[in-house]
């Protein structure tokens, strides 16, 4: 039995879809986020090293990173949500490590930055508050606007990310476009449509259930 331990509010929701849409059976183990540090707890250390989600176990197997997961699980899955396409399948590797090398970092720096001054102690708060505004101002936020247009313009050139067809590469950019729509701004239109065309997916919906509330959705 595959068992997927899932971190809430986290990209581990991600792993919890593919296996809807691929139809595995799998079991759901939770854990709760620290309240004061928004951290991983450390029981998750118990299961891979790192003390991250998602990890995957499946028999003797222990798989970290959501890109090897969907690799594997897709495997299991005997290719399906894989394009076999030539050209199709070169975008579909490409968006599975884009996802995490490109998208993630700036918005992970985004976050970064935006909890920096109110967890700075009072004397420093104003320099810290102006340190971080510019930090954003001038490198995360331009960052982010490029990428944003980049999903736009993919998004003008066919409905899924790998061509007309919906892919596994889907599933793995859904948590930074859920995260950067989040913020309130800077979402265009093609992007919001795809976000309103994979929530309405009724493997999505299951793995809401599965997996518990979830922030993004």
């Amino acid at each position: 039995m595959i068992t997927v331990h899932h971190l809430e509010n986290s990209r581990s929701q991600r792993v919890l879809w593919l296996l809807e849409e691929l139809g595995l059976d799998y079991a759901v183990e939770r854990y709760a986020r620290d309240p004061k540090t928004m951290r991983a707890p450390p029981e998750l250390a118990a299961i891979h090293p790192l003390g991250k989600s998602p990890v995957l176990v499946d028999g003797d197997a222990v798989i970290a990173e959501t890109g090897a997961i969907v690799d594997y699980l897709t495997g299991r899955g005997c290719g399906a949500l894989v394009p076999t396409g030539e050209a199709e399948h070169r975008r579909y590797t490409y968006w599975l490590h884009y996802a995490e090398g490109s998208a993630m970092p700036p918005l992970l720096l985004k976050l970064i930055f935006s909890r920096l001054a109110p967890g700075s102690p009072a004397l420093v708060r104003p320099i810290v508050r102006a340190v971080a505004a510019k930090v954003q101002a001038g490198f995360i936020d331009p960052d982010l606007k490029r990428h944003a247009a980049y999903w736009e313009a993919e998004l003008a050139r066919s409905p899924w990310f790998c061509g007309d067809c919906f892919s596994a590469a889907d599933i793995q950019m859904s948590f930074p476009l859920e995260a950067f729509a989040s913020r309130g701004t800077g979402a265009g239109p093609r992007v919001l449509d795809w976000l309103a065309r994979i929530h309405a997916r009724p493997a999505y919906q299951r793995a809401l259930r599965r997996g518990g509330p979830y922030a993004y959705a």
